[in-house]
């Protein structure tokens, strides 16, 4: 503190940083800054929690820091509700989202898990209210499907039933219904 940001809202309101010493600001830093920001060579700030610790996890909490990892840039079907703390819908959901995180732990392929959107944010990802569910198949990162359906865990299953490939697969092992 104290900081100088660029508030986009063209793209979603990104935020771009100044990442020099304020206390050595001068007229011509601020114009580069500027310029770097109408150029595009600016990275976007995003905040972010720590990454936690996932050892005897059952659910793996998706930060900032390692969206693009565990949702993006992986081999996995990623099922993960965005939600706030505060939020009783997302309050209420949470029972349901857990037991369904318990019961897919062993799925290969799959991953079950949730990220706060009031401390975290990741490129390209807009939460406009929570809980937001967002289902990202593996090999088409770029187009996450919404989840439209009741929030409990039989609408979650035939959720996955419909669009999980790695659901699909783990069902047909283990002689299971489609």
């Amino acid at each position: 503190m104290p900081t100088i940001r660029i508030l986009d809202p063209a793209e979603g309101m990104k935020k771009f940083s100044y990442s020099g010493q304020i206390d050595k600001l001068s007229i011509a830093d601020i114009k580069k800054f500027i310029s770097d920001f109408k150029s595009g060579t600016l990275k976007a700030f995003l905040k972010s929690e720590d990454v936690p610790d996932y050892t005897n996890k059952v659910m793996k909490s998706v930060v900032g820091l390692n969206f693009q990892d565990l949702v993006i840039m992986n081999e996995n079907d990623v099922f993960i509700k965005f939600y706030a703390p505060w939020c009783g819908h997302c309050k209420e959901m949470a029972p349901a989202w857990i037991e369904l995180a318990e019961e897919l732990r062993n799925v290969p392929g799959l991953l079950i898990a949730d990220f706060d959107a009031t401390a975290n944010e990741a490129d390209g990802v807009e939460v406009e209210g929570f809980p937001t569910i967002k289902f990202y198949p593996k090999g088409e990162k770029s187009a996450p499907i919404d989840f439209e359906g009741d929030r409990n865990i039989d609408e979650f299953r035939k959720y996955l039933k419909e669009h999980s490939e790695a659901y699909k697969k783990y069902l047909s092992s283990k002689n299971e219904e489609l």
